[in-house]
C-alpha cells in the first residue's frame, strides 16, 4: 500500500490497514546470494590450487630426491668396490666420459685436501654415511663458476678418506617450476572462467529478481492482476508458479468479498431510499394531526435513514476510486488553483461555525493525477478540520514546495488524534470515543486513503499543538 501514518517520535509508518508498511530493499549485488557463492567459489578454488600447488611441490621434491640418492648410492657402491690405490683414477676416468656435467664427484683424505674429483673443498656440516642432503649453491664445483642446486651422499672410507658424489638438480627443478607455472596459469584461466560464467548467471538471476520485485511493488500497491514472470523451469520459476496460483486465489477470492459487499451496499441503498421517500410521506401525513412527539420520532427515523445512505453511497465511492485504472484519466493538475477553489467553496461553512479559514501557499506546483478525486480528498479533510474543530479555532490549508514535489497540508486547532488511533482513523467505519458525539460515518479519510493510494501519494498524521495536522506527499512513492 501507499497510504501511510507517520507517528512522531521513533520512525514507523503504517499501511492503510494499520499493519507495518512493508519496504522492498534496495539490491545490492554484491549482497546477493548468487554473489556471495561466487565469492566463495572463488576463494575456495583459490585455496585449492595452492593446496594442489604445494602437494605437487612436495610430492615432486621427495620423488626426486629418493630416485636422485638411489642413483647416487649405486655409484658410491661403485666406487667402494675400488681399492684405496685405485679410486682416484676410477673418479677420474668417470670425470673424462662425464659430458653433460650433472655428476660430481670428490675424494679427500682424513685431513679434508682433495685428492681428486670435482669438487674442490668438503663442505659443512657433512651428513652422515649414505644420507642424502641438498645442497643449495654451497658446493663448490672446479669446472663451473655458480654452484648449481645439487644432491650429496658421502661416503667415509676406513682409511679415512672421504668419498663425495653429487647430482646436479637443475633440470629436474626446471621442470618442477615449469609443471607449476603451468598449473597456476591453467588454474588461473579456470578461475577467471569459473567467475565470468558465475557472474553471467548471477547478473542473469538478479534481472528475474529485479523483474519480480518490480512486480511485487505493484502487487504490494493493491494491483493484484499482476503475475511474477516465467521464463524456464528452475527453482525460481517453480516459486513464480505457485506465487501466481495463490495470487490467482487471492484476488477471486477478494473479487467475490468485494462483489458481495458491493452488492449488498447497492441492494440496501434503493430500499433505504424507499423508506426515506414512505417517511417523508408519513410526515407530510402526521404534520396534520399536530403530535409534536409523533413529528419528532419521524424526523429522528428519517435522520437515521440519510445516515445510512450517506454510509451506503462513501462505501460505494471508495469502490468505485478502488476499481479505477492505475492511470486512466490523469492530468496535469495546478494545486494552487485547486486549493483556492476548496477555499472558496468551504470558507462560507467556516464562518457559519466560527472559525477562520485560510490558505498558505508558498508555490504554484503542478502534479499529475486525478483532479476530480484530489478535489474530493482535500475537499474530506477540510470538511473534517471544521466538523471537529470548535468555535473560535482555525483551519489552515498550505501548499507547501519540497525537494521532490509539493506537500499539501491541512492543519486545525481541534480535539487532534492521538497517536494509538493513526491508524485505525483510515480504516472504515471507525469513530473515535472523542468524537462520537458528533455526526459522520467514519468514511471521510478512508476515502482520502483511497485516493491517496490510487495516486502513489504518501498521506502523514502529526500533531499541530493544538490539534491535527495531516500532510499529502503529491510525489510517488
Amino acid at each position: 500500500m501507499n497510504v501511510f501514518v507517520k507517528k512522531r517520535g521513533p520512525s514507523s509508518s503504517s499501511g492503510q490497514d494499520g499493519q507495518e508498511r512493508i519496504a522492498l530493499p534496495v539490491q545490492n549485488q554484491w549482497r546477493s546470494s548468487s554473489s556471495r557463492f561466487i565469492a566463495a567459489y572463488a576463494t575456495l578454488f583459490s585455496v585449492a590450487v595452492m593446496f594442489l600447488l604445494a602437494f605437487i611441490g612436495v610430492s615432486t621434491t621427495q620423488t626426486m630426491e629418493r630416485s636422485t640418492d638411489v642413483i647416487i648410492e649405486w655409484q658410491l657402491n661403485y666406487f667402494d668396490a675400488f681399492p684405496p690405490s685405485e679410486i682416484a683414477s676410477a673418479i677420474g676416468d668417470r670425470l673424462a666420459h662425464e659430458h653433460q656435467h650433472t655428476a660430481f664427484y670428490g675424494l679427500f683424505d682424513r685431513d679434508g685436501r682433495a685428492i681428486a674429483g670435482d669438487i674442490g673443498k668438503l663442505p659443512g656440516p657433512l651428513p652422515a654415511d649414505r644420507t642424502g642432503a641438498t645442497f643449495e649453491h654451497t658446493l663448490s664445483i672446479d669446472a663451473l663458476q655458480t654452484s648449481p642446486v645439487v644432491r650429496a651422499m658421502v661416503l667415509r672410507r676406513p682409511n679415512g678418506q672421504t668419498l663425495i658424489v653429487a647430482h646436479d638438480l637443475t633440470h629436474i627443478l626446471n621442470i618442477q617450476r615449469r609443471t607449476i607455472n603451468a598449473l597456476i596459469v591453467v588454474g588461473s584461466l579456470c578461475l577467471l572462467a569459473g567467475v565470468f560464467f558465475a557472474w553471467l548467471l548471477n547478473r542473469r538471476q538478479r534481472l528475474r529478481i529485479s523483474e519480480i520485485q518490480m512486480v511485487t511493488r505493484r502487487i504490494a500497491e493493491g494491483n493484484l492482476a499482476e503475475r511474477f514472470p516465467v521464463k524456464g523451469r528452475d527453482e525460481i520459476d517453480m516459486l513464480a508458479h505457485l506465487v501466481n496460483h495463490m495470487l490467482g486465489e487471492v484476488e477471486r477470492l477478494m473479487g467475490e468479498v468485494k462483489g458481495a459487499c458491493d452488492g449488498i451496499a447497492h441492494d440496501l441503498r434503493t430500499p433505504l431510499a424507499h423508506v426515506r421517500a414512505k417517511l417523508a410521506h408519513i410526515s407530510d401525513r402526521a404534520a396534520r394531526y399536530g403530535d409534536e412527539d409523533l413529528d419528532q420520532r419521524i424526523l429522528d427515523v428519517r435522520r437515521e435513514t440519510d445516515h445510512l445512505l450517506d454510509r451506503f453511497r462513501a462505501m460505494m465511492r471508495i469502490s468505485e476510486i478502488g476499481t479505477l485504472s492505475r492511470r486512466g484519466g490523469f492530468e496535469n493538475v495546478a494545486l494552487g488553483d485547486l486549493l483556492g477553489d476548496i477555499e472558496e467553496l468551504f470558507e462560507p461553512l467556516a464562518e457559519s461555525c466560527s472559525l477562520t479559514l485560510s490558505l498558505r501557499s508558498d508555490a504554484q506546483d503542478v502534479v499529475h493525477g486525478d483532479r476530480a478525486l484530489l478535489f474530493e480528498a482535500l475537499s474530506n479533510l477540510v470538511d473534517n478540520a471544521i466538523k471537529f474543530t470548535p468555535a473560535g479555532g482555525a483551519v489552515q490549508i498550505s501548499l507547501v514546495g519540497c525537494p521532490d514535489g509539493p506537500r499539501v497540508e491541512v492543519s486545525d486547532t481541534g480535539v487532534g488524534i492521538p497517536p494509538g488511533e493513526r491508524s485505525a482513523v483510515l480504516q472504515r467505519f471507525f469513530r473515535s470515543e472523542r468524537t462520537q458525539h458528533l455526526p459522520g460515518s467514519g468514511l471521510g479519510l478512508s476515502i482520502v486513503a483511497a485516493v491517496v493510494n490510487l495516486h502513489g501519494y504518501f498521506l502523514r498524521i502529526d500533531d499541530a499543538y493544538p490539534g491535527t495536522r495531516i500532510s499529502i506527499e503529491c510525489w510517488p512513492h
